[in-house]
């Protein structure tokens, strides 16, 4: 399946429905490759987006925001045709969603407080310098910045 038909679908499903396809896709697409645990740490960091509220209030509007994720890196007509990697990134990604949904000091947090990743061997990013929370397989996760709920008074 192609990329371009994965997003058209997203914009016909419901939002949760929608999130779960974008999230599973930029697993996909960005972490196939690497270890259960490296892309619980890339689905984290888009949900953790998710919730600032700075690059959208949907998973589909992070992952979608220009030039932050694979999928508005890559070319639409990217074809996603490893089913066994697929088939892991939509576990993986509804997995997330679902320890994402608890209370915050109840989550399994893989990389707490990073907002951005790169595969620093071959990008090379103006934040590239920021604080390093922790390398998993071929990404480095980073905190460049806080991102606090959106929904959270100022000052908490």
């Amino acid at each position: 399946m192609k990329l371009a038909w994965i997003l058209w679908l997203a914009s016909v499903l419901s939002p949760q429905s929608a999130d779960s396809l974008c999230l599973s896709t930029t697993l996909y697409l960005e972490a196939r490759n690497q270890s259960v645990q490296g892309q619980q740490a890339v689905a984290e960091v888009a949900l953790r987006r998710r919730d600032s509220g700075l690059w959208g209030d949907s998973v589909c509007d992070v992952v979608t925001a220009r030039k932050q994720f694979a999928p508005t890196i890559v070319s639409p007509n990217t074809r996603l045709s490893n089913t066994e990697a697929w088939a892991e990134s939509v576990t993986i990604a509804l997995e997330a969603q679902r320890n994402w949904e608890l209370p915050v000091g109840e989550r399994l947090e893989i990389v707490p407080g990073a907002s951005h990743f790169a595969a620093l061997s071959i990008a090379s990013p103006n934040w590239r310098n920021a604080y390093r929370v922790a390398t998993i397989g071929d990404h480095t996760f980073l905190k460049v910045q806080n991102l606090a709920p959106s929904n959270l008074p100022v000052g908490t």
